[in-house]
């Protein structure tokens, strides 16, 4: 067994012996904190072992002193120098902040982040526009296959949920319209509120968040894990525009799709609401067609049908640039698709506002 770790002082110098591991130090700690004089030199050459306390020790002893260390071997010099390393301040626990300053940085982290957010997606916006650019210039990097299927998942799968909802959405405006209107003696006049609420905004509106949580989750979870398995790497390695392969023809998909998603939820809906007004009301259906299109202008059938592909796009491109900024884990796409239905339903309503205010402006109200 080695003996106890003990050392002596020499002119300057303090000499180390024995064992310097956690089980022989004994009385050391207490007898190095004793130690008076200067000492600018710590010879560690005569002990048997060292351990991580026992560097510790030396180290705190030596750094104490502003001594030199000198006499281990080279594996002991590594164990030292790791500890040496190793020392560094511990950051300690913030104590609790006030409530009111709390809730001020959270509110402008999440603006900085929106800020940002936004930014990216215009960039994105920007490199799409120049990958449909090149498309156009270069019709042979179409990918024609691609789109077809994008149509496919985008379009006619969705043809039977947004059937379903598009039914019930306008039988429950039909009955609220009319539980209201009752009131007046107005019941007919429910004609017209299904009618232009339908066409201008509840038909369209409510696609694009049908096919935001569809397909934008859809696009954002496909690319997010492509991004993981390295195979937009690979394309760019293999020199193929992930843009032009992968963005161009989801966003297409939308674009086109989104006006005839849009006319075949409003008409679903006018259906809904005419049955509940026959049921009702006792209007037949013949009468409903012929009040719908003596009180709803054509107007309102334009104002949807433009508004269509813009939402379209903006549900592309939300959920290919969440899906484009899947890094490190499967963790991610999850937290990436959540976040591209999020910001595409919220730009949807938000443009919605805004086109909203330009056709009452351009007198389509």
């Amino acid at each position: 067994m080695s003996a106890i770790a003990d050392f002596e002082q020499d002119q300057g110098t303090l000499r180390f012996r024995g064992d310097l591991s956690l089980a022989r130090l004994g009385t050391l700690p207490d007898r190095l904190d004793q130690v008076d004089g200067q000492v600018s030199r710590v010879d560690l050459s005569g002990i048997d072992r060292i351990d991580t306390v026992g560097a510790w020790l030396v180290h705190r002893f030596a750094a104490r002193h502003d001594a030199a260390v000198e006499g281990l071997d080279t594996d002991s010099q590594q164990l030292f120098d790791h500890v040496v390393r190793s020392e560094q301040p511990v950051a300690m626990r913030e104590g609790p902040t006030n409530s009111l300053i709390r809730l001020v940085g959270e509110v402008g982290d999440a603006t900085v982040q929106a800020g940002r957010t936004m930014y990216g997606l215009l960039g994105f916006l920007g490199a799409t526009t120049l990958a449909f650019i090149n498309v156009i210039r270069h019709p042979s990097k179409f990918r024609f296959n691609a789109t077809v299927q994008r149509f496919e998942v985008v379009g006619v799968s969705a043809l039977g949920i947004i059937g379903l909802m598009s039914f019930l959405i306008g039988m429950v405006i039909a009955q609220q319209g009319a539980v209201q209107l009752r009131q007046f003696g107005a019941e007919v006049f429910t004609i017209n509120l299904v009618g232009r609420l339908t066409l201008r905004e509840m038909g369209v509106l409510m696609t694009a968040i049908m096919v935001a949580g569809r397909s934008g989750s859809a696009f954002a979870a496909q690319l997010g894990t492509m991004k993981l398995t390295e195979e937009i790497d690979a394309m760019r390695t293999i020199g193929v525009s992930p843009m032009e392969a992968l963005v161009v023809p989801r966003t297409l998909a939308a674009i086109l799709l989104m006006p005839l998603l849009g006319f075949y939820a409003c008409m679903i809906a006018l259906i809904g609401g005419g049955v509940l007004v026959w049921v009702d009301q006792g209007i037949p259906p013949a009468t409903f067609i012929q009040r719908i299109r003596e009180v709803v202008p054509i107007t309102d059938l334009y104002v949807g049908l433009i508004k269509a592909p813009v939402f379209g796009a903006i549900i592309a491109i939300a959920g290919c640039f969440q899906g484009m900024l899947v890094e490190s884990d499967a963790e991610q796409v999850g937290s990436r698709t959540t976040a591209a239905v999020v910001q595409a339903i919220f730009m949807v309503i938000v443009i919605d506002a805004f086109f909203a205010v330009f056709f009452t402006w351009l007198g389509w109200d």
